[in-house]
């Protein structure tokens, strides 16, 4: 029987390297003012160990990578209670790859923003009715996606990954891996009219899918 601890260590030190390689830094964790900047300053101390790794390129894949790691740390269920056929904590985990490492590391502050939201969704800080965040949701972001010559990815889309697996195991079990791909205003509205798993497909054409890159043109 796995504790919490060795989900945590397994999850870090073997399954993420495994998809996404061995060369990283971090773990960049939430902090109150993530939380704050939502509205909650009442919050739990054990939210603050979850945050964000950065991957650097492989030879498999040229992209710098982020992932968010703990939404899948089962925190509330004892050991003797996992079940591997369910899904663990919130069940997901965040991942979005840039062509270059940004500065001002815009990708880490929007991906531990979105793993903040998805916290407070599920603590019902927004409403018990709001479910947590899955394939397809659109969130604004401001202007949080920042680059030179950048044409506004004022949102998010979060799509399922082909590139790597979409769902992984753990001893406390499963979670999916929710990939977040930057979008206009144009785009997000383009989507509400024919779904986002459409202005995916079309972000895939385009060149914006996989990869976010905030100079890219609009596709609509």
């Amino acid at each position: 029987m796995s504790s919490m601890e060795e989900v945590w260590a397994y999850r870090e030190e073997t399954l993420y390297p495994q998809l996404f390689g061995d060369k990283r830094s971090g773990i960049y964790v939430l902090d109150f003012d993530v939380f704050s900047s939502l509205g909650a300053e009442d919050i739990d101390p054990a939210w603050l160990h979850l945050g964000v790794f950065e991957f650097e390129p492989t030879p498999a894949r040229n992209s710098w990578l982020y992932v968010t790691s703990g939404g899948s740390t089962p925190w509330e269920t004892e050991p003797d209670e996992y079940d591997p056929e369910d899904y663990s904590w919130l069940g997901s985990e965040l991942v979005i790859e840039v062509h270059s490492q940004p500065e001002d590391q815009w990708t880490i502050k929007l991906l531990r923003r979105v793993l903040a939201f998805n916290v407070l969704l599920a603590h019902g800080r927004f409403g018990e009715d709001k479910p947590l965040l899955d394939y397809g949701d659109r969130i604004p972001m401001g202007d949080v996606i920042r680059a030179k010559g950048a044409v506004g990815l004022r949102n998010i889309v979060l799509a399922e990954p082909k590139h790597y697996p979409a769902t992984a195991q753990l001893a406390s079990g499963k979670f999916d891996f929710l990939h977040v791909v930057g979008i206009t205003d144009s785009e997000k509205d383009w989507a509400k009219a024919h779904s986002s798993e459409a202005l995916v497909r079309l972000l895939e054409v385009h060149g914006g899918f996989p990869v976010t890159d905030p100079g890219r043109k609009a596709v609509v």
